[in-house]
């Protein structure tokens, strides 16, 4: 009776203490984590699989640049390929200037609710003048059009077949807006206004194996998701304005004067910074052609899209960016002369140079002939080939933006994942990279503490993991605004940090990485992509890894139980008891302090919670225990650090 009594009393002690955690190993190791297995479009290893197809994009885009009233007017060729196994009786096209309306879903939702994206102006969005279409030779009118905020739908007359292209011909004009929801816009310096142009042609919706027709609308925080393809495109403008755009200006002849032409030159074979156009050549008529208009002529290869800057106020430098191939681009900066102050936009370019060359070395090598940083109304956006930034950026604050900017060049430039759906997995996986990156530069310059400081500190776990956070797995435009920067850039970084250096290791996480980079390179992974990749060349079941990172908002609280030494004498050894009380797991450090001086650093796999809260092991000591420390050098997001470490009395 009496051992009876002593087994109900420890198995109601263990009952209550367990009831204190939130854990359950059952929910966090649930074998069922993938919602389907892979097929021949995306194979169960994460790579595209035999079968895998996505449609292309090609445009020839003509347009005007009239100063006087802020319009382009422009005539766009879309050849548009169905390498879908589906055939089409219509497409869809975005039309995203259409949300600078009034009367848009972006001016209804996000220009009421303010911040970043909020527009205080409107315009009069997209006039589309005219829609044809070509095929076969045969140019001919669509069964219908429908533009319903900013997407458009073309019927067709027959349907496109598998393997069939098509040429959609559209002529249209727009206002460029003062202020485009922080993507575009005017900005007006003392020498002329600065345009930054961007979403300025009709674009093809991207029809993929997932979900069909992608028709998201654009209203303000999501971003694009776009088809991949060849651009060529060209601006005409009065001749005292200086244009950068996506890609390679094949005419520079054309656009510079002899002089400029022979430091444009210079510059491709310079590791330092060559000017172009000085500041003190800006009001001098002499620094441009004599020509009342120049059209500029680009051309890309393989992209998503494309954007351009235009402004009479520019200086322009540039300089030679090196890559491991062989192959040689070029860094180029333009900007106005309010810009050159103190660690200012003068060395916009050697920052360009450095962030290209890093992320080539360490991921994937770039793949656009010029790298374009643009100074303008834009605090910093990215495109192809070329980035807008902050003006009014100097020091540490332009080496970030800059950085940051040209590392989307990785994702979701070239790693062409949805934006509109996933933020984290382009804002999150190229803040992770930027850290690589500012910590090579110049031997650490600007390397200080981030905008959100330590993100393991116990102020920004508490941000972070609080119940008001959004979670990852959510819409830009669903996460509330003011969490929009942990929960799509500082979280997933902070994931990524965790995952390379207290779960997989360096060497098994950048190899991991790299080869998802390689993989995914101009095409259109999903999350269980990216997922399946890490896990089959890590080597590493991550499935509860991803459940509480991205699919949860899911907390870490591990705690010190208890210590007790064997038979009570501490020359014998002692038994450690520690506690997961919150959904979350991680693998533990565990630091052992002898009262002697001896320290044991104890390393647990996460596989000690796999069945249930509680774990005990021993640790051979020969002295009493001064300190117990559950991770000691703060690798992890720990929800209540003052629970973290056991003290004996007196220490």
């Amino acid at each position: 009776m009496k051992k009876f009594v002593s087994f109900i009393c420890s198995l109601f002690l263990l009952v209550s203490l367990s009831a204190q955690s939130k854990y359950d190993h059952k929910e966090a190791f649930n074998p069922q984590f993938y919602p389907y297995p892979g097929n021949d479009y995306r194979s169960a290893s994460g790579e595209p699989g035999p079968k895998y197809w996505q449609n292309k994009a090609d445009y020839s885009i003509n347009c005007k640049l009239d100063t006087a009233t802020h319009t382009v007017t422009g005539d766009v060729t879309i050849t548009y390929t169905n390498n879908s196994p589906d055939n089409l009786r219509f497409l869809w096209l975005q039309m995203d200037q259409n949300i600078y309306k009034k009367d848009s879903r972006g001016s209804a939702t996000t220009t009421q609710t303010g911040g970043r994206w909020a527009n205080a102006g409107f315009t009069d969005g997209y006039t589309i003048t005219s829609v044809e279409l070509e095929s076969a030779g045969v140019t001919y009118a669509p069964n219908k059009t429908i533009t319903t905020d900013t997407r458009m739908q073309i019927i067709l007359k027959d349907q496109l077949e598998k393997g069939e292209k098509v040429k959609i011909k559209i002529s249209y004009n727009f206002t460029v807006p003062e202020y485009g929801t922080d993507r575009m816009g005017r900005l007006k310096t003392k020498n002329g206004i600065i345009y930054e142009v961007a979403q300025w042609f009709p674009r093809m919706c991207v029809y993929d194996d997932i979900q069909g027709w992608n028709t998201l609308p654009y209203v303000g925080a999501g971003e694009f998701y776009l088809e991949y393809g060849d651009v060529d495109f060209s601006i005409t403008a009065p001749s005292d304005l200086i244009i950068v755009g996506s890609g390679e200006l094949s005419n520079p002849q054309d656009c510079y004067t002899a002089e400029q032409m022979k430091r444009w030159e210079a510059a491709a074979k310079s590791d330092k910074t060559v000017t172009i156009r000085s500041d003190k050549e800006i009001t001098d008529k002499n620094s441009r052609p004599k020509t009342a208009n120049t059209t500029w002529r680009f051309s890309i290869k393989n992209t998503r899209d494309v954007a351009w800057s235009a402004s009479k106020a520019f200086v322009q430098d540039a300089a030679r960016i090196n890559l491991k191939s062989g192959k040689k681009c070029m860094a180029i900066s333009v900007y106005p002369v309010e810009s050159i102050v103190k660690n200012g936009w003068q060395r916009s370019t050697e920052f360009t140079k450095a962030s290209i060359e890093h992320y080539s070395d360490k991921w994937f090598e770039y793949p656009y002939p010029a790298a374009t940083n643009v100074a303008g109304i834009v605090g910093g956006m990215e495109y192809p080939g070329i980035v807008f930034c902050s003006s009014e950026a100097s020091g540490t604050g332009l080496w970030g933006v800059t950085d940051h900017e040209f590392g989307h060049t990785w994702f979701p430039m070239i790693v062409g994942s949805n934006e509109r759906k996933y933020a984290w997995m382009d804002e999150g996986f190229n803040t992770f990279i930027n850290d690589g990156s500012t910590e090579a530069f110049n031997k650490g310059e600007f390397k200080e503490t981030s905008f959100f400081g330590d993100p393991n500190s116990s102020f920004m776990v508490k941000y972070t993991f609080g119940e008001k956070m959004d979670g990852l797995f959510n819409t830009p435009d669903v996460i509330q605004q003011d969490n929009l920067g942990i929960a799509a850039y500082m979280k997933p970084a902070q994931m990524l940090t965790a995952l390379r250096d207290v779960v997989l290791g360096k060497e098994r996480f950048d190899a991991a990485f790299a080869e998802y980079i390689r993989r995914w390179a101009f095409k259109h992974p999903t999350p269980w992509d990216f997922f399946h990749t890490m896990e089959n060349v890590s080597g590493e079941d991550l499935s509860w890894f991803w459940r509480a990172w991205v699919l949860n908002t899911w907390k870490l609280d591990q705690t010190v139980k208890a210590v007790a030494y064997v038979d009570e004498k501490p020359e014998k050894g002692v038994e450690i008891t520690i506690e997961n009380l919150e959904k979350m797991v991680m693998p533990v450090a565990v630091l052992v302090k002898e009262s002697n001086g001896k320290e044991h650093k104890i390393n647990l796999p996460v596989e000690i919670w796999q069945r249930g809260a509680e774990w005990r092991f021993n640790v051979p000591t020969t002295s009493e225990i001064k300190e117990v420390i559950l991770d000691p050098d703060k690798k992890l997001p720990e929800w209540d650090r003052t629970n973290n470490s056991w003290k004996k009395k007196g220490f």
